[in-house]
């Protein structure tokens, strides 16, 4: 059984991942069952009204998995009206897992903070084992982004720290964050990436060596943790030079579209584009960029969940990021990691602008993801932790219905020892 905040219909980091690996682990023997809100957010190309599933009825998704929906209460995309829509989608999930028939075990995927409790309540009513997947670095993340202080912070840390000392397993998607949870005594943690179907993703021919202008491409969440006003900024400098496309949706769109305008930068906006037009738009720019705000600690252990996308393709990326993320694209031979300012960014841009050489790169970074981010294997691992799970506590529990050898000597072995 899997709880998720988001799911098929809906196009999300969540949804991405799951599917990639659902539709892998599916051969291994496992059969998925899928707990999640009514679709409502982030709408994918196959969002539609028959599709966005009942809270009545199941639905078979389109890999097999049974879906089983749950009430939502917003759509909204402020902190505040997500906060509400995740309490009130994971007390609706709990309910849901708790009605179900018993699963052989439980997996709940963060950040939505509040569906941890519903999972370990549906673990322990059920008696199955749970696994936390901890997608982002929480509960750092409450401290660094402000989400809450004083003593609802204290709360919130508290309540995601004891679900994860008391899972079964707990799964990250970076090795910092794994080895954080394991300095603070967090047991049976291992590290399974974020990935790409590498089967599906082309390797692109290089940009054109002449071109008018420098083609940026910023392809993902408009939200807080990118700080995206920054690529604006270095834009701004550059000039006429570069031209900056930002494709995709969130929190902070309308007021990048708006900072835009004030900067009189001509930024070029686009709603957000899937499967092949996503290729597409990166065929046509001559660099890609990554970009995670560096004034939030809990974010040196964080690694953008396109960061894999954007290696496979043999674009030339811009990599504002520090890190582990940083330490990655090294280790790939990405060559362009830069500083968070926008001086430094501009830096970049008109570096390239005139040696447009330096957008040629090798296929080092797809080869790095064939070896470590192809979720044809990362589904091979998730598969062996999840039966190792399952194995531990099974043995676990048969050992304690065990009864303990007896230890008392009765009167007829002390005749026969002597």
């Amino acid at each position: 059984m899997l709880l998720t905040h988001s799911y098929w219909p809906e196009h999300s980091p969540p949804q991405r991942r799951w599917q990639s690996l659902i539709r892998h682990l599916r051969p291994y023997g496992w059969s998925v069952t899928v707990v999640t809100p009514v679709a409502h957010y982030s709408h994918g190309p196959d969002y539609r009204a028959e599709t966005r599933g009942r809270v009545t009825r199941f639905q078979i998704g389109p890999l097999g998995e049974r879906i089983l929906r749950v009430p939502f209460l917003t759509g909204l995309d402020d902190r505040f009206s997500k906060l509400l829509d995740q309490v009130f989608t994971a007390l609706g999930s709990g309910l849901r897992g708790m009605l179900c028939s018993r699963a052989d075990i439980v997996v709940v995927t963060a950040p939505s903070l509040p569906l941890l409790a519903a999972g370990w309540w549906i673990a322990r009513l059920h008696r199955i084992p749970l696994v936390v997947e901890m997608r982002d670095a929480w509960p750092n993340l409450v401290t660094d982004s402000g989400v809450a202080s004083g003593a609802v912070q204290d709360v919130i840390n508290h309540a995601v720290e004891f679900v994860q000392n008391h899972a079964d397993g707990v799964v990250t998607v970076t090795e910092g964050f794994a080895e954080t949870l394991r300095k603070r005594g967090v047991k049976h943690v291992s590290t399974i990436r974020n990935g790409v179907l590498l089967s599906r993703t082309p390797m692109l021919p290089p940009p054109p060596l002449q071109r008018r202008r420098l083609e940026v491409l910023y392809l993902g969440n408009h939200g807080e943790s990118q700080r995206l006003e920054r690529l604006i900024d270095a834009a701004k400098i550059v000039g006429p030079g570069v031209r900056l496309t930002m494709v995709g949706q969130g929190s902070q769109k309308e007021t990048l579209v708006r900072y835009a305008l004030r900067q009189g930068v001509e930024v070029n906006f686009l709603e957000p584009v899937y499967r092949d037009e996503v290729f597409q738009h990166y065929r046509n720019a001559d660099s890609l960029v990554i970009s995670l705000r560096d004034d939030w600690s809990s974010f040196k252990a964080t690694i953008p969940s396109k960061t894999y996308e954007v290696m496979a393709v043999g674009r030339h990326i811009t990599a504002v990021v520090k890190g582990e993320a940083a330490l990655v694209l090294d280790e790939a031979g990405a060559p362009d990691v830069v500083g968070g300012t926008a001086q430094e960014i501009a830096r970049l841009w008109s570096g390239l602008i005139e040696d447009r050489g330096r957008l040629l790169v090798s296929d080092a970074g797809r080869k790095w993801v064939a070896q470590h981010a192809d979720y044809a294997d990362l589904a091979t691992q998730y598969d062996s932790f999840l039966r190792g799970v399952h194995e531990r506590v099974t043995s676990r529990r048969i050992s304690r219905l065990m009864p303990m050898p007896s230890t008392r000597t009765t009167v007829e072995d002390e005749l026969r020892s002597a």
